[in-house]
């Protein structure tokens, strides 16, 4: 497994709608496991393939706290959400805006289909942090960030700073 870098804001790959995942072999296999490493890495509850520069529909969490981490990591290949009900507001933070926190409403339980990375369809009903996980980054699958649910002023403000923030990176 390799650690893999992450591509944070403004980098255009966290816009872009992302392609259906169609072959399913060794890469993929080996692109999920090298995003679980970099998500653990970077202790992320999850990370999705444009985070790492690749414009595919592929999604890697884990939900779990204390010992349980990392005993039963999710994959999920073309993820779509089929059913959703309820409301709760969550604190997220995303790796590829690092240190910005948004107060988000999503949908507070979720049933999601997706293919595992052998291709085989599988259907997930989550709530609490997984279905909050799991609509942050089918988010990023349609090149939308946290910074999209911000008000008009204050996500330009958010915007530019972190524009500036990669500027100053970029010359030294």
């Amino acid at each position: 497994m390799a650690r893999l870098v992450l591509r944070t804001y403004p980098d255009s790959v966290l816009r872009e709608e992302c392609a259906e995942v169609t072959v399913f072999d060794e890469k993929l296999a080996r692109l999920a496991a090298d995003m679980l490493e970099t998500m653990y890495t970077n202790d992320g509850v999850g990370l999705a393939a444009p985070q790492v520069g690749v414009s595919r529909r592929l999604i890697v969490i884990d939900a779990a706290s204390g010992e349980e981490r990392g005993k039963s990591p999710l994959v999920l290949v073309n993820p779509k959400i089929i059913e959703s009900d309820g409301i709760v507001e969550w604190d997220e933070g995303c790796l590829s805006l690092p240190e910005l926190s948004v107060i988000m409403q999503r949908k507070a339980t979720v049933v999601v289909q997706a293919l595992s990375p052998a291709g085989e369809p599988f259907e997930l009903r989550c709530e609490g942090l997984l279905a909050v996980a799991i609509q942050h980054e089918i988010d990023h699958l349609e090149g939308k960030l946290l910074l999209d649910y911000l008000p008009p002023l204050k996500r330009r403000m958010v915007a530019r700073d972190f524009r500036k923030k990669k500027e100053r990176e970029l010359e030294v």
